[in-house]
């Protein structure tokens, strides 16, 4: 007997929110992941504040990827400061449409994390 578990949350507006792990088919930028990836480095702005300050790392996201592949709530998790965080929210917020998570045949609102990195030597 295989047993699942579901993780959802409800929010204010009494619409369910389900974890990226506990739907079916998981949210994807058009394309996959090598994309999501080129849309990155085609975006991203080195913020100069980073720039001069030689700042490499990651900016830790979170949103949801809503019913119609919008990203909203974008929230920053684990900060690196010196405009990058501001900068990853930005690229995210001009993201096309993603493809929702599916649960059950049906798109739902998913939490979904991701890791954006600034290394100078790539950005440049």
């Amino acid at each position: 007997m295989l047993l699942t578990f579901q993780f959802e949350k409800v929010n204010a507006q009494n619409q369910k929110v389900y974890d990226f792990v506990s739907v079916h088919t998981q949210p994807t930028f058009p394309g996959g992941v090598n994309n999501f990836n080129r849309y990155l480095i085609s975006n991203i702005r080195y913020p100069e504040q980073a720039r001069k300050s030689k700042t490499n790392g990651k900016v830790f996201l979170s949103f949801l990827v809503e019913k119609n592949g919008q990203l909203t709530d974008i929230k920053v998790l684990r900060s690196l400061g010196k405009g990058t965080d501001e900068e990853a929210v930005r690229v995210l917020k001009a993201s096309p449409k993603w493809n929702p998570g599916i649960l059950n045949g049906k798109p739902v609102r998913t939490l979904y994390n991701i890791a954006v990195t600034f290394n100078l030597k790539k950005n440049s």
